[in-house]
Formats: structure tokens, sequence, C-alpha cells
């Protein structure tokens, strides 16, 4: 694999908060300088950042010990974009801590059903949610994660369950904010315990960090850090583990990879003169290719397997075929995994006549080739030589012919009748 950019995996299945994410990139190495530096500018009550070594459920962690002092002002989202933007931040740090206090901002509006610029938010304007975001933004611009190469990539997002006091009285878990953030955003969720496990500013930052949801993807690791929630509870570590490495690219196959499935039945009183019209109402309703296998039955009895290869949105559509089109009472289905040369179409000439051939292509160089039988048998006819002379003439023409320019041939190309080498 080749390798590529700075890569960054956040572990959120068992829940995300901003000072649990601040903890972790602290931990992973981000200077603590860096972030005081940037949360100082903003010119806005004392807040001190005092990260110190915790145990959750046995496993060490960070916790980034944020102190606030007792304040009396309420900021609405205006009033906090324009300090981010008044504040002498890196423009990568003034750019992102913008972009998820808007989202903050905007999904707290929506929830209550208020102005975005009248209303005064609890979880947007609070010292502490601008710590979390503006010491986040300070940690990744300072870990290199907020150039445009980085590649950051969250797991499934551990919500919680029950209820939570908040300014606006007892709110279920998880929140409205949480959900409304998360929401149509291909974010992956579960329960993953009782309690708020992921906040309102802990679901904006990974929402706006987050290019991929998923697994760890291929890479070098480099440093691993975990930041601690506030609680300790017993029944799993109340951390969020974030991974940073150099991103690998996975060398491109020559090949095709398609998870396709097996739509097959088995009939024994269909008259065989029906079957060529059978195989063809499968292919028209998506099948990618269909076709009969001798079987021999319970009693001695003869039958034939019918077998279509089909991805998974034409299904249904087989399915109706088969019934329709045979005297079949079900079907089965199983999973396979194919592996498909690219390929391509050309045109060829022999006589000054035009015959169409299929290719099938190993790194861009044809290693089969398949003439439309049809042409051929029509050139043929039409110069009065055999069918076999034209096929052998178009297939060597065609394997003569330049690769394609662009780097993947045509994936949607018609499929080659079955026996053209699958």
């Amino acid at each position: 694999m080749a390798e590529r950019g700075r890569c960054l995996w956040i572990d959120a299945s068992a829940g995300a908060s901003g000072d649990m994410l601040l903890a972790a990139l602290l931990d992973l190495g981000a200077p603590l300088e860096a972030v005081a530096t940037a949360i100082g500018r903003l010119g806005v009550e004392p807040i001190d950042i005092r990260p110190r070594q915790v145990r959750r459920h046995g496993l060490r962690a960070t916790m980034a010990g944020v102190q606030i002092h007792e304040t009396a002002v309420s900021r609405s989202v205006g009033d906090v974009l324009g300090l981010v933007t008044g504040a002498a931040l890196a423009p990568p740090v003034a750019a992102f801590a913008r972009e998820v206090f808007t989202l903050l901002g905007t999904t707290e509006a929506a929830v209550h059903g208020a102005d975005l610029e009248r209303v005064h938010l609890h979880e947007v304007g609070a010292l502490d949610s601008l710590a979390d975001v503006v010491g986040c933004a300070a940690a990744l611009d300072a870990l290199g994660l907020l150039e445009p190469r980085a590649r950051v990539v969250v797991s499934s997002i551990a919500l919680g369950s029950g209820s939570v006091e908040s300014a606006h009285g007892v709110l279920p878990v998880p929140v409205p904010a949480v959900l409304a953030i998360l929401a149509g955003r291909g974010a992956p969720v579960a329960a993953g315990g009782a309690g708020e496990l992921c906040t309102p500013t802990g679901a904006a930052l990974l929402v706006t960090l987050a290019e991929e949801w998923g697994p760890v993807p291929p890479m070098r690791i480099d440093s691993v850090g975990v930041g601690a929630g506030s609680a300790d509870p017993p029944g799993h570590a109340n951390v969020l583990r974030v991974v940073l490495g150099t991103a690998l690219a996975p060398v491109p196959l020559p090949w095709r990879h398609d998870d396709l499935l097996e739509v097959e039945t088995i009939v024994d009183d269909l008259d065989p003169r029906v079957w060529p019209a059978v195989l063809d109402a499968l292919v028209q309703a998506g099948a990618v290719d269909a076709w009969l296998t001798p079987v021999v039955m319970r009693k001695g009895r003869t039958g034939n397997a019918v077998t279509a290869l089909v991805g998974a949105e034409a299904i249904d559509a087989v399915t109706r075929a088969l019934f329709n089109h045979s005297t079949t009472l079900g079907v089965r289905l199983r999973p396979v995994a194919r592996r498909a040369l690219p390929r391509d179409e050309v045109v060829v000439r022999v006589e000054g006549c035009e015959i169409r051939v299929k290719r099938g292509l190993l790194d861009g160089e044809p290693v089969t080739v398949q003439t439309e039988y049809a042409d051929a048998a029509a050139v043929a006819e039409r110069i009065g030589i055999p069918v076999r002379v034209v096929l052998e003439r178009a297939a060597t023409l065609a394997r003569g012919l330049p690769p394609p320019e662009s780097e993947t041939p045509a994936q949607d190309a018609p499929e080659p009748e079955r026996g053209a080498q699958r």
C-alpha cells in the first residue's frame, strides 16, 4: 500500500464530548501551549486547561481539566462567532471553530424554535464549550489535521439512554440537539449504555471532523491518545480514543470486486422449449447472467437448476420474473463474491464490414475477446465465408487495437454472454 497524508481515527464507541476530545488530542501529543494560547486570545473570562492523568474502568487516560470562573455573561451565537472572528487565531483554527459553533447554534435554535441571532444558548455560549471547541481546533491544527490532505474517520457513536437534567429541564437521552446534529450525516449510532454519552458539542465536533464513518482505516499508527470523561461508571470505560498515523492507499487491483447473489430454484415440470425465454426474462429483469444446470432429483427424477446472478438491487425483479416465467414455487439466495475484469467494446472491420468485439482487460491489455456472433454471422452470410473464419479474424484484429485511453475502462459496459470468461 502507498502512503498518503495524515490520518486520524476517532473511537467514539463509548461516547463523545468536547472535553473528552480535547483531552484525547492533548494525550496524543498536541501541545498544551498552543491550546492555551488560542483560548486566551478569545478575550473572555479566565479559562485554564489543567490536564491530569486519571483511570477510567481500569484504563489510563487524560482528563482535560477545564477550569472556568463564574460569570453572569450570557452569549448568543452571534456573540460567540464574533469572539472567534475577532480573536487572532490561525485561519484554519478560526474557520473550524466557526463551523462547529454555527452548526451548534442553528441546531439548538431549530430544536427550541428560536431565532438564531436572538436566542442565548447554554451549549454554545458557555465558557467550557468555548474552551472545548477552540481548544480542539488549536490541537487539531498543531497536529496537522486541519490541512486539506488530512483524513479523519469516526467510529460508531454511543449516544446513551435515559434522561438528563438541562437548562431546559429534564430531557430524554439522546437529547434532541444531538439527534438533529447527527441526522442526515451518515453517522452510525448506538445506545451504548445509560446516561448522556454524547453531548451536542461532542456531536458537532465529530460531524465537522468526519470525512468518513467506520472502523480503523488502513494506516501506519504513530500514536494513540485517550481522553477521559468526568464520570467513571462501573459498566464501561468512559473514554474517547484517537489514533493518529499515516493513511495507506490500497494498491488498485486490475479487476473489479462485486458482491452479488445467486437466485436459484429447481424445476422439473416445465416444457424445455420455454427455457430460453425464461433465461432471457431473467436477464431483462436485471440479472447479470442466468443459466441452467441439469440435476437428478429424488426418486431418479430429472430436472433443471435455474440460477440467476444478480446485484442486490435486482433481487426482487429477478425473483418476480422466475415466478412469472417458470413453474417454481420458491427460490433460494446465496451471496457470492465475483472478480470481474474491466471491459470495453471495440469495432473492427472484416472485408469492409463492421463487427463489434468485447474485450476483457488485465492491466490495460486485452486478455479475452468475444466477437458478437450475430455481427459475425451476418458478415459471413454476406461475403460467403464460414462464420468461424469471421470470428477468428475479428478477434485477431481486436487484440491488436490499443487499450482505452482512460485509466479505468467503462465498468457499465454490457456483460458478455455466458461462456465469455466471467
